[in-house]
């Protein structure tokens, strides 16, 4: 049995948990769109052909906010082609993915589902094939309320009041070799200056997202951020962040900290973004929006370069495990713990690619075992991050080195005074009692417990329920601590009340 602390004082904070930290992503690729969120002839669609069971379950997941339309998909995108009568829509051919694009979903459709969800459109312009006039007229039709002609479009398309979407993301992964219109980091940045610029004097109210670097393994990385932010510095008010995470290899301990790569490779973007803010003299600190992230055997996808031309074929439908839930509840700790910088997060994607959701076109939709970290933390992470100063054993990976046994995050509800705790054991073969020292008289209130058993499995459409999270008793309350048993790899939730006081 492992022996760790946890000391949590609510004096000392982190950040307020932000609200589009519990985002998530949806692009036109494989059966997000077609078959996932949209389904027409379903008998769970609704007269729009929007699936009500996916709409049900992105309420339960927590969903806050939703990037769209891609990812890849959008660096090829016209948007006009997906607005205005569904039977004067072309089909097209979206390149990234080599999939025949029908266009009977466009942006008035996704806001009709994200109205339905209560959601907030995260909107991508595509800067690979197109650039500042496109980003403009997109903006005018979603925003502008109307006497020119974009808007009036809109209007004339049966959406009178304008879509009033806040935050843009300019491009995708724009130093990838597999994007349409990739580009250097020198063009990129100008492009990207110059169309939040224009964008700006449309609607000056909008927040803008310039694209990091795909993900820290490309060989751009770092020198990518500072010379986009060199170009864009003043004009943005994030940079993005993309990552996914596998097991290479026999190295389970690396994959199950997977936490703290993502923590390493926050902390490298800051770096940036404040070396170049020093530079520049600037009063302004940009934040991060990680708005790609989530686990992906992309081991075992054989590249779009392979694909055949398709209609929403199945691409990437990973089914995930019990110990992959863990591993992604422990990611969305490390987001907790620099949400002093990072303010928006999209888990990739929402439906079937990848995701938390999955459908068929003769069932309903059922939640995959990552479901229940993602939906567990929106409910409970509550108020303020707190700061927490974990004691650990330490395990040994072949690819991180030394890595901490159980890691810590916590938050702390100022309205009710309830602290809730997420911790991961990672090691396999032993439980862990996590001694937890708060400010103040608590007493466990609830442990939810994901993991320590049956680490291999997995929902599915013939046993949708066979995973779920369970209510563990095993703890005990003494006056000055609280301990919590950890299983083997395993996530918890813990949630703690400020003790009653007893009259007499």
């Amino acid at each position: 049995m492992l022996t760790c602390t946890a000391t949590i004082d609510p004096a000392f904070t982190v950040a307020p948990v932000p609200p589009r930290l519990f985002g998530s992503f949806i692009e036109h690729m494989g059966r997000c769109v077609y078959g996932g969120v949209y389904e027409p002839g379903h008998p769970e669609a609704d007269v729009d052909g929007l699936r009500a069971d996916v709409v049900k379950l992105t309420r339960e997941l927590g969903v806050t906010a939703v990037r769209y339309p891609g990812g890849n998909f959008v660096s090829g995108y016209r948007w006009e082609d997906g607005v205005g009568p569904v039977e004067q829509r072309p089909q097209t051919l979206d390149l990234a993915w080599r999939s025949v694009e029908p266009n009977t979903f466009g942006l008035n459709e996704f806001m009709t589902w994200a109205r339905q969800t209560d959601i907030e459109p995260i909107m991508a312009v595509n800067l690979g094939t197109r650039g500042v006039e496109d980003a403009c007229n997109l903006l005018e039709y979603a925003n502008f309320p109307g006497g020119t002609r974009w808007s009036d479009l809109r209007i004339a398309h049966g959406v009178r009041e304008p879509h009033r979407i806040r935050t843009w993301c300019l491009g995708n992964e724009m130093d990838g070799p597999w994007q349409i219109g990739q580009k250097t980091a020198t063009e990129y940045g100008r492009l990207a200056a110059e169309t939040g610029k224009a964008m700006r004097r449309i609607d000056p109210s909008i927040e803008l997202v310039a694209c990091g670097s795909s993900n820290e393994r490309m060989p751009t990385f770092g020198s990518w951020e500072a010379q986009v932010l060199d170009e864009a510095y003043d004009v943005v008010d994030y940079i993005s962040l993309h990552a996914y995470f596998e097991q290479h290899g026999d190295d389970r301990v690396g994959f199950l900290a997977s936490a703290q790569v993502m923590d390493s490779f926050i902390e490298g973007v800051v770096a940036t973004c404040d070396h170049i803010g020093a530079k520049r003299r600037s009063r302004r600190k940009l934040n991060l929006s990680f708005d790609e992230w989530n686990l992906w055997y992309e081991s075992r996808f054989a590249g779009q370069d392979n694909l055949d031309w398709a209609r929403a074929p199945r691409l990437i439908e990973d089914e995930y495990t019990v110990e992959d839930a863990v591993v992604l509840g422990n990611l969305l700790m490390s987001l907790l713990r620099h949400s002093d910088r990072v303010t928006i997060a999209c888990l990739a994607q929402l439906v079937n690619v990848i995701a938390p959701i999955r459908t068929e076109p003769d069932t309903g939709a059922w939640r995959q075992t990552i479901f229940y970290p993602f939906a567990l933390t929106a409910r409970h992470a509550r108020g303020e991050v707190l700061r927490v100063e974990p004691v650990s054993p330490m395990l040994h990976s072949a690819t991180l080195g030394d890595v901490a046994a159980v890691d810590v995050a916590a938050t702390r509800d100022p309205e009710t005074g309830e602290t809730t705790i997420f911790a991961v054991n990672r090691d396999d073969r032993q439980a862990a009692t996590l001694q937890l020292r708060l400010a103040g008289d608590h007493e466990v209130v609830e442990h939810v417990v994901l993991g320590g058993q049956d680490l291999l499995a997995t929902n599915s459409k013939s046993a949708p329920r066979r995973v779920e999270p369970r209510t563990s008793t095993r703890h005990f309350v003494e006056p000055s601590s609280l301990s919590a048993e950890l299983p083997p790899v395993s996530w918890s939730m813990i949630r703690t009340a400020p003790r009653a006081s007893v009259a007499g």
